[in-house]
């Protein structure tokens, strides 16, 4: 059975899981790409460094983002939502940002192997320096789809 899923399932889909994949166009081009993301009910949250999808995203904040959980091919839920790419700048917005990623992400991140550090100095505050971009996605739009055997 095919079917369209209630605001409610979107809502938990978009919250209990932390890989996504982004769409973005930019200069002819359309580039999709996974994320790891943390989501807050209003905002994705991100954090990479600079490149294709960054610079996209900045000539066209305009973006998509796709959310799935697959069991198998007759039984998945997914969420297809549009919002709009906002780089965060200052130290206060970079925190916050990266304080949601890290708080969502790092509970999940069961590897010993699992590098963590670089995001904090010897007293386990923000470095300011941190390499990369930190960024949100306000959603605007959500719409999403299941099909269960």
């Amino acid at each position: 059975m095919l079917g369209v899923l209630k605001y409610s399932q979107i809502e938990h889909l978009l919250y209990s899981q932390v890989i996504g994949r982004i769409g973005c166009h930019a200069d002819n081009i359309t580039y999709v790409v996974p994320i790891t993301y943390a989501y807050d009910g209003t905002y994705i949250y991100g954090h990479t460094k600079e490149g294709m999808k960054i610079n996209m995203m900045r000539k066209n904040p305009n973006v998509c983002l796709e959310v799935d959980v697959i069991d198998d091919i007759s039984n998945w839920r997914s969420v297809i939502a549009l919002g709009k790419f906002e780089e965060l700048k200052t130290s206060e917005e970079r925190e916050m940002g990266m304080q949601k990623l890290m708080d969502r992400v790092l509970p999940i991140m069961t590897s010993e192997t699992t590098v963590h550090h670089a995001m904090t100095d010897s007293h386990g505050k923000y470095i300011e320096a941190m390499q990369g971009v930190v960024y949100r996605i306000k959603l605007t739009e959500k719409t999403g789809r299941y099909e269960k055997r």
